[in-house]
């Protein structure tokens, strides 16, 4: 059941999958289907003549459609739209030239508000599986909804003749699609597409290029190739690129382990926050520091909005204590600890402990101590949570979300809990742990950061009524 709707390439087509492929075939060639919803990933969900569910790509609820079965199965089918015999008013003309092929945006045929309405109900439903529900509907934090990426990973591959492609996966499958736009990134980043690609067929030995990261700073942008093997001759053809079109370059060398060197001058790769809610116009912005491999979110403009919210719902006081799990490199750590009295930011790997250490430095921050942690490890999220007394708790963690922290953290003595997720199913089992241990869930956000995908990301506060705020003022100012 949990395996419902989901994609994953099937192993060998059993008999029945392939007798029963005709007859749903047969019933979308005959009148074609209604679209009743959409699922949590996107795609319409019908029935067709016997009943059986079919998810269908591009397609959307309400709508009548001719489709064509890709994909047969016991208990459902796969379909893609072949044509739209009654259109939905949402129905849009997709921006982007690729869409439909390309595996990257899934919902550009779905007017914007529609998108988020979506993805609304995706976190009203995830939450009502564990049997919660929201005191009022979640309000959305969003930006434009194209030229938004700051960065993409574009994969790289040379045929049978020579010829070296670059772009995006297609959908559902290992195929390279050749990329000329991609209006989802930002216009500095699709702008380099096309001269990419004419760069791939100049080099010598193109085939040992694994792929191109192209990321997007307030410094500029930045190029990092994935070089497989050495070739000297290679990196000066990379270097002229760069120089022609003010890039920095980073050159990431080897198989196994590779190493990164910078072919140009070492960038100072850095994005701002602005102090949410300043009152006056030469108030400091943050500077946050990265590297490439570094997590960052890929909307500015959402990121911002996420950081304003996270400050207004969990109003952090001068002498409370905060911790911030899963803190990369200081994304929540540097806003907060700019506002309350001290925060400590947890990361598993050094590299990002080092990354906010000099986060803090930078900004000037002295009240942020950065620690090392495995918090899916309960032993280490019990140690955690005991040696201190938190005031408030902040949570972005992966995909797998955060179950041995929410557990531990449900039998705490936390005033505020604020749970970022880019997986509202995980989200809500954590939930559902934080509830049963008496945690109000008080108020509840999505966050439009992947607009034109199913993506969702969403914010959760909650809220302990035996474990009032503290009653301290209101820090205005950074720790400096």
């Amino acid at each position: 059941m949990a395996m419902l709707g989901k994609r994953r390439t099937p192993k060998t087509p059993t008999r029945n999958a392939q007798a029963l492929r005709p007859v749903a075939q047969a019933a979308a060639d005959d009148r074609g289907v209604e679209i009743l919803r959409l699922a949590h990933d996107g795609r319409g969900v019908a029935r067709d003549a016997a009943g059986k569910t079919l998810f269908v790509d591009r397609a959307l609820p309400g709508e009548r459609v001719e489709v064509a079965v890709h994909k047969s199965r016991q208990r459902f089918d796969e379909a893609h739209v072949r044509q739209v015999l009654r259109a939905a008013p949402e129905r849009v003309t997709p921006a982007c030239p690729h869409f439909g092929v390309c595996g990257g945006c899934d919902l550009q045929h779905q007017a914007l508000e529609a998108q988020r309405d979506h993805k609304r109900q995706v976190l009203v439903e995830q939450l009502s599986r564990q049997g919660l529900t929201l005191e009022a509907a979640p309000v959305l934090l969003a930006a434009e909804g194209l030229g938004y990426r700051r960065r993409a990973r574009l994969g790289v591959k040379v045929d049978a003749d020579g010829r070296p492609h670059l772009g995006f996966r297609a959908r559902g499958s290992h195929h390279l699609i050749d990329m000329t736009a991609c209006p989802v990134l930002v216009p500095a980043l699709e702008a380099l597409l096309v001269p990419l690609r004419e760069q791939l067929a100049r080099l010598e030995a193109p085939r040992q290029v694994g792929h191109l990261e192209l990321i997007a700073s307030d410094a500029g942008v930045c190029l990092v190739v994935r070089q497989l093997r050495d070739q000297p001759a290679d990196a000066k053809h990379w270097q002229a690129f760069a120089a022609t079109h003010g890039v920095a370059l980073g050159w990431l060398l080897g198989r196994e382990t590779p190493r990164l060197e910078w072919l140009t001058e070492v960038p100072d790769l850095h994005y701002g926050l602005k102090p949410a809610g300043a009152e006056h116009e030469d108030a400091r912005e943050l500077v946050l520091g990265f590297a490439p491999g570094d997590f960052l979110q890929v909307n500015a403009g959402v990121n911002q909005r996420l950081v304003d919210t996270a400050l207004a719902w969990l109003a952090p006081q001068a002498g409370e204590r905060v911790l911030d799990c899963f803190a990369g490199v200081g994304n929540f750590s540097l806003a907060l600890a700019a506002r309350t009295g001290s925060v400590t930011g947890v990361e598993g790997n050094p590299l990002m402990v080092e990354r906010l250490e000099a986060n803090a430095r930078r900004n000037g921050l002295t009240n942020i101590t950065a620690r090392q942690a495995d918090l899916s490890r309960e032993a280490q999220a019990r140690t955690l949570l005991t040696e201190t007394e938190w005031d408030l708790v902040v949570l972005d963690p992966p995909r797998e979300g955060a179950e041995a922290l929410s557990r531990r953290l449900a039998a705490s003595r936390v005033s505020r809990i604020l749970y970022v997720s880019c997986d509202p199913a995980t989200l809500a089992r954590d939930a559902a742990q934080l509830v049963a241990g008496g945690y109000r869930l008080t108020r509840a956000a999505i966050a439009d950061m992947f607009a034109q995908t199913a993506h969702l990301e969403a914010v959760l506060l909650f809220e302990h009524p035996e474990f009032p705020a503290s009653a301290a003022t209101p820090a205005q100012t950074a720790k400096e």
